[in-house]
């Protein structure tokens, strides 16, 4: 398959023109009210499904009405509360941990700012960019999860194989008015089209890659 810089920008123009078609209205499938659980959320989603989350969620937010309530609480009493997410160990120390930051540091305000948020315990690119085009309707960059990472390959989008790298060649290719939307319909089409399971070029986009002569 070839990779030019021309080719894989026109791959990616169809790729959006038909994300839009099959999810014109798109979000996170995550359960939140506040900027502040959203940024819970989507700590307690790494390597767990959003269902499960929400599930988790539904109760943990009831208990813990404010952030502060989060930054007062033991981690150990923590870890009880999410104890059905995956990894919740390492989860409950991150969660609390930040809630003393934001807490103390900025007023009980979650940042706003690439920067600030990837200092906070636990967060990386992904979740930062996530809470800033969901909670601040910021386009900071794309967030890169499995979903985006198999499907960006599958339609020839990249060749790289780190989140990082990934989201440096979907930038170069993706008008930045897209990023905000991207990943969503991403994880959308993966889910009802293209799971991993899903061998060849059967999904939809593939077939119109395919018949365009984009893919071999």
């Amino acid at each position: 398959m070839s990779h030019t810089l021309l080719e894989k920008k026109e791959r990616m123009r169809i790729v959006v023109r038909e994300l839009k078609k099959l999810f014109p209205d798109t979000r996170t499938s995550l359960h939140y009210q506040t900027i502040w659980q959203l940024l819970v959320a989507v700590v307690l989603s790494a390597r767990c499904t959003d269902k499960k989350v929400n599930e988790v969620t539904q109760v943990l937010f009831k208990k813990y009405t404010t952030l502060e309530s989060i930054a007062r609480t033991h981690v150990s009493d923590f870890e009880k509360d999410i104890r059905h997410i995956g990894l919740y160990r390492g989860k409950a120390k991150n969660i609390v941990a930040a809630a003393k930051i934001i807490t103390q540091k900025y007023g009980g305000r979650v940042p706003d700012t690439l920067d600030e948020l990837i200092e906070l315990p636990g967060v990386g690119r992904k979740t930062a960019n996530v809470v800033l085009s969901e909670g601040f309707n910021k386009a900071t960059g794309i967030a890169v999860d499995t979903h985006v990472t198999r499907l960006a390959k599958k339609f020839g989008l990249t060749t790289q194989t780190t989140p990082d790298t990934i989201e440096n060649d979907l930038m170069e290719i993706l008008p930045k008015k897209e990023w905000r939307h991207f990943t969503t319909r991403m994880i959308d089409y993966g889910r009802t089209y293209s799971s991993a399971r899903v061998k060849g070029y059967t999904d939809p986009i593939s077939e119109v890659l395919y018949k365009k002569k984009l893919l071999p």
